[in-house]
């Protein structure tokens, strides 16, 4: 699926969770998690994306069970509500949840550990043959944030994240169905995250897809002087245009129309740039 994407996806994020970092509780019922899914698949959505745990920093662990309580009647509600083509993903780290989210009907696993957390997830991956989304992160969500440190922050993702690669391989992953995610705010400083932001160049010519998820990230926060999360869908939408003319193909975000507008637009520049290179 990720090797035969051309124009840029955007995963819109759903989160049944009552303290996700923006909109915790917000979409926590079942009927307020449907609302939201029609919302953004009508502002253009191409896949939704489903966590029932919080990896804000500071956050707990949630439970495999707890987690399979909160995503699972989601998944099956979308299916049974909504159009039945829509690609889901389920954001977790265990094993035990992807199996109940694809058995639901999700179709595609995010993992933010990229494996370390449950190795297991890679066979479930291979034996599914599903799509699965690796992404870099430094630490634990309750301790990343807590003083990270690079040499060479690209650099090091990057190696990280073809050593996960390998791993999964080795564990039976098609490697056509691996995407990449260069984890930005999970465990970086903020001109950590403006390296990975400007060399995204160097992650889309590993040959991988790229996911980049910087919705609502306090680091823009901190350039505009701004605290509230919600103030930063602007600032997010000038991210994506970047990613995209940077070769990005998919996109994590809260915002879908703002963010919709901004792949367009920047992929509409792209493709006349590409044509008058001809």
């Amino acid at each position: 699926m990720f090797n035969t994407i051309e124009k840029p996806l955007i995963m819109g994020i759903l989160n049944v969770t009552p303290d996700s970092f923006s909109d915790g509780g917000r979409h926590y019922s079942l009927d307020n998690a449907l609302e939201q899914c029609r919302k953004m698949l009508a502002e253009g959505a191409d896949i939704i994306d489903i966590g029932g745990e919080s990896t804000r920093p500071g956050s707990d662990p949630v439970s495999a069970a707890q987690q399979i309580d909160r995503v699972v009647p989601v998944i099956e509600a979308i299916r049974k509500h909504l159009a039945s083509d829509i690609l889901i993903s389920i954001d977790t780290t265990q094993s035990p949840v992807a199996e109940a989210a694809l058995s639901a009907g999700a179709d595609i696993i995010n993992d933010i550990s990229a494996g370390e957390d449950d190795a297991m997830i890679f066979e479930l991956t291979a034996k599914h043959q599903v799509p699965i989304i690796l992404m870099h992160k430094q630490g634990t969500p309750k301790t990343m944030q807590d003083k990270p440190h690079y040499q060479d922050v690209v650099g090091e993702v990057l190696n990280h994240l073809m050593q996960r690669i390998n791993q999964a391989i080795e564990q039976g992953v098609d490697r056509s169905t691996i995407a990449i995610d260069p984890g930005i705010g999970f465990g970086k400083r903020k001109q950590d995250n403006l390296d990975l932001l400007a060399h995204l160049d160097r992650f889309v010519e590993s040959g991988y897809p790229v996911l980049l998820g910087t919705s609502r990230k306090r680091f823009m926060g901190s350039i505009l002087d701004v605290a509230e999360p919600t103030e930063l869908i602007t600032a997010t939408a000038v991210t994506t245009a970047l990613g995209v003319m940077a070769g990005v193909k998919l996109f994590r975000v809260h915002d879908i129309k703002e963010n919709r507008q901004a792949v367009d637009v920047a992929w509409a520049i792209k493709q006349q740039r590409c044509s008058n290179n001809l």
